[in-house]
């Protein structure tokens, strides 16, 4: 049955870019030149992470002041933003317009 359908059929059915039964596409050279480009850009990176720029030894604690720095510059950030104290009689003191001593 296949073997018929393959000898005697004259397109593709349904939709010619889709689906199971789908038209193969053309391989033009632009196609070919981008994945070589895209093959030998792999490569290259492949290289450059196989070779570190420290050594284990070098690399084991390196950025602790850095981070540490960093770390209080954010922390100061934060407390710099920090709205000031303030008393429960700053809170409270529109409770006492009505007040008076005789009363």
């Amino acid at each position: 049955m296949f073997l018929t359908l393959a000898l005697l059929r004259k397109g593709i059915p349904g939709k010619q870019w889709i689906g199971k039964y789908r038209r193969p596409r053309q391989i033009t050279w632009q196609m070919k030149r981008n994945t070589l480009k895209h093959l030998e850009r792999e490569a290259e990176n492949e290289y450059w992470i196989s070779r570190p720029y420290m050594t284990g030894e070098q690399e084991y604690c390196h950025a602790v002041e850095r981070r540490a720095r960093n770390w209080l510059n954010i922390k100061e950030a934060k407390f710099a933003k920090f709205p000031e104290h303030k008393n429960i009689t700053d809170h409270l003191s529109h409770l006492n317009v009505t007040k008076t001593w005789s009363s």
